[in-house]
């Protein structure tokens, strides 16, 4: 409920500040003395469009404070909610939430689960088709049956997508196939090794450089092994004379098996040199051979990854791509199947909840008329219009969550006028007094809303008044009820009341808002009853209106 309001600086309020309660409240006043301008501050504080033009004359700012109680935010430890809404000469302002600067579209999505506002261009709830299905299945007790509804086309959506883009893909399967299939055989074919190309590059170095080798190689070989002046001939020279000094030196001993060490190590080069002589091959063939396969693999490199091991986890996509669109028409069939079992399960609980929907649209339309009429509405008619939309196999797609026929309400306000939608009924006291009795006689199991209702005593008077009153009383014992009105019968049945009056004072208009008191009522009642020309018998009606009305609350 709205615990709090406070206004500062909104068209002629300078700053207003209320306490509300729960329960019963009305707002009176003369025509013109801004009773609307409360009711345009609770919009802008959930977030509704407001220009610049709503600022006071001479103020740089807008600004509107609410506090809501019994909020359910659990994870706080309060059970308030702050909202605030500024308006500045640059624009449309900012909104705040708790404190937190928050989009204006947040401040209207909260709004929409705290306040209600039932006006002249309020009617959002009734000319909102979804609110008026929803309301008929509340109504009806198939809250749960419509989401079983939903679940089930949510199934059918996922199934037919998934249907769609099999069929996009069988369409394309025998070209994607075909390429796959290409690149599988081209990179197979290859048989790449692991360590091939470096192997090859290494092989490809050796024989382009095969003459400069092979003359390096023979002088190594001169110079260590096979040459008259070679190292090792040398060495056999040298060794037998350090084997002799070595009967006269131990130094020379020990040289003499170093040198005999140096002639094996000198040997083993030389065995090692004419090896690799006679692996050395100059066949020209051999290096043709080898920059084909290396232009080969650099070619794969080019299409399907940098290295030999990108290459090979391509392959590994491609031939598990090629062996899923091999079997995507058994696939295929298989979601067909899924998707008709789904689509049958979707009709069937879109025909039980059709059922309800028509079982309980009759009961409602009698209730509601009976409502109305009691509301100074007796020769209007009500009627509840089920459309069939039946969904398009084609489009699945677009499935609705809510069964198959739109709902729509549709209102003869008075005798010889057709049934119309509430969208176009134009006059805000009727749709008013129409929400009032939908509420009376609905299924709404929340409580602690806030519900604004504005105009809704438009041309009624005596007993409909009455009865518009005791609604109202029967509606605030679950829900806090806020009425602007010009009737006294429904100004006492109120269990509080504010005056809004206004004032000029230096050539400034203000207006404001007083909370009354119990004999304040009484007057303010009585002036309600006989305008300006109050009598002590117009204060003692209005003493027993206020006195008989408070009693039966």
């Amino acid at each position: 409920m709205l615990k709090s309001l406070l206004i500062k600086n909104l068209a002629t309020i300078e700053e207003v500040e209320l306490g509300l309660e729960s329960g019963f409240t009305v707002l009176t006043g003369e025509t013109g003395a801004g009773k609307s301008i409360l009711i345009e501050s609770i919009r802008l504080a959930l977030g509704d469009k407001g220009s610049v033009d709503v600022i006071r004359t001479g103020a740089s700012a807008t600004s509107i404070e609410a506090v809501f109680e019994g909020v359910n935010t659990p994870e706080e430890e309060s059970n308030e909610i702050y909202v605030q809404r500024r308006i500045t000469e640059k624009g449309p302002g900012r909104g705040y939430i708790d404190g937190t600067l928050v989009p204006l579209k947040n401040l209207r999505a909260l709004g929409d689960s705290l306040v209600d506002i039932y006006g002249q261009n309020d009617h959002v709830f009734l000319r909102k088709a979804e609110n008026q299905m929803d309301y008929l299945d509340q109504y009806a007790g198939a809250l749960d049956l419509r989401q079983q509804v939903a679940r089930a086309a949510a199934a059918v959506r996922r199934l037919f997508r998934r249907q769609q883009d099999l069929l996009t893909s069988a369409r394309d399967r025998k070209r994607r196939m075909d390429f796959l299939a290409y690149q599988i055989q081209e990179i197979e074919k290859a048989e790449l090794a692991p360590d091939e190309e470096k192997e090859m590059r290494g092989e490809r170095l050796l024989l382009k450089n095969s003459e400069k080798i092979a003359r390096w190689v023979e002088e190594a070989l001169s110079l260590s092994y096979t040459g008259d002046g070679s190292l090792a001939a040398l060495l056999a020279q040298l060794r037998p004379l350090l084997e002799h000094l070595a009967e006269f030196d131990a130094d020379c001993k020990s040289a003499s098996e170093s040198v005999q060490e140096f002639s094996i190590t000198i040997k083993e080069l030389g065995e090692h040199l004419i090896h690799f002589r006679e692996s050395q091959s100059r066949s020209p063939e051999r290096l043709e051979q080898i920059e084909t396969r290396l232009s080969q693999i650099e070619g794969l490199k080019r299409k399907y990854g940098s290295d030999v091991e990108e290459i090979m986890s391509f392959l590994l996509k491609c031939q598990e791509e090629y062996a899923e669109l091999d079997g995507s028409e058994e696939l295929l069939q298989e979601v067909d199947e899924e998707l008709k079992d789904q689509l049958k399960e979707y009709d069937l609980l879109s025909d039980s909840l059709r059922e309800k929907r028509v079982d309980s649209a009759g009961k409602l339309e009698k209730e509601v008329e009976r409502e109305i009429g009691q509301l100074g509405m007796k020769k209007a008619r009500f009627k509840i219009e089920l459309r069939p939309r039946p969904h398009n196999p084609e489009r699945l797609g677009l499935l609705q969550d809510s069964g198959t026929e739109d709902v729509e309400f549709l209102l003869s306000p008075n005798p010889g006028e057709d049934l119309k939608p509430l969208r176009k009924i134009a006059s805000g006291g009727e749709l008013s007094r129409f929400m009032l009795a939908l509420k009376s006689v609905g299924k709404d199991t929340r409580e602690g809303q806030t519900l604004i209702f504005d105009e809704i005593d438009a041309g009624i008077g005596g007993l409909t008044a009455e009865f518009v009153a005791r609604k109202l009383q029967a509606l605030a014992r679950r829900n806090q009820v806020i009425c602007i009105t010009h009737l006294p019968q429904i100004a006492s049945f109120a269990s509080h009341h504010f005056r809004i009056a206004k004032k000029i004072s230096q050539n400034r208009t203000y207006t404001g808002v007083f909370k009354l008191s119990d004999h304040q009522r009484i007057e303010e009642i009585a002036r309600l009853l006989a305008g300006s020309h109050i009598t002590p018998a117009t204060l003692i009606t209005a003493r027993e209106m206020l006195e008989s009305h408070q009693e039966q609350e």
